[in-house]
């Protein structure tokens, strides 16, 4: 899915969600990459990477510079979909750890547009440990809340309650003789992990090592992120 053009064309979708739980407690999957717990009105994203293409300009490698604005977009589109009470965003909020210093004004208005009569909560992510610069909302390391623990990193190990960013999930299904591959919320039904939301983020996959050990495999549902919905596939029935 090329989450580019999403981001340009994204007034007036109505794509329908997939409803899941963790740790007992009702969630749903939308197709844009968010994750919605209604009982709470929280929204949860993760990975948003903003100003990767001005992270590596810095370095000088000249990427595409849209990919702010277009992230940007696709949130605020999510954010108007469920008007969430609070907003939580699971680490690497920006790509590297002065990325929210040198914010854009306009993109800084943006946020703060956002996030106007509703709670904010930056967790803190390896990209940028130290937190946001003027920008509403609080940083934290992880935040316990609703009867779950939103980190960044998943412990390692089987963990129950636990939402967690940072690895980027994927997965791979076989249709018509070609091999599809999306990112995809990643379930057993005790920890959920999220999907990088930024438009220029990649994905592991989840026969990956990194994986290794997270989930109970005979549960383990991918949620993947089509164009107009998201498909779910138990991990036995994955491709490669």
């Amino acid at each position: 899915m090329n989450r580019l053009a999403l981001a340009r064309d994204i007034s007036g979708l109505t794509m329908p969600g997939i409803e899941t739980s963790v740790h007992g407690i009702a969630a749903v999957c939308d197709p844009l990459g968010a994750l919605y717990l209604p009982d709470a009105g929280l929204l949860v994203v993760s990975d948003l990477h903003l100003e990767k293409g001005a992270a590596f300009a810095r370095r000088g490698m000249m990427l595409p510079p849209y990919d702010t604005l277009a992230t940007l977009t696709v949130l605020a589109a999510v954010i108007s979909r469920y008007n969430p009470k609070l907003v939580i965003s699971l680490g690497d909020n920006f790509h590297d750890r002065i990325g929210s210093k040198h914010l854009p004004e306009n993109f800084r208005a943006l946020i703060v547009e956002m996030a106007r009569g509703r709670e904010w909560i930056w967790i803190n992510g390896n990209h940028d440990p130290d937190g946001i610069v003027d920008l509403p909302g609080t940083s934290a390391d992880e935040m316990h809340y609703a009867g779950l623990t939103f980190r960044h990193e998943p412990k390692n190990g089987l963990q129950s309650g636990e939402i967690a960013g940072h690895l980027h999930p994927s997965a791979t299904v076989r249709r018509r003789e070609k091999s599809v591959r999306r990112p995809c919320f990643a379930t057993d039904g005790a920890r959920l992990l999220m999907p990088a939301f930024g438009v220029m983020s990649g994905g592991l996959d989840l026969g990956h090592q990194a994986m290794k050990g997270l989930f109970e495999k005979a549960l383990l549902v991918a949620h993947l992120l089509g164009r107009d919905r998201v498909y779910s596939v138990r991990y036995g029935n994955l491709w490669g």
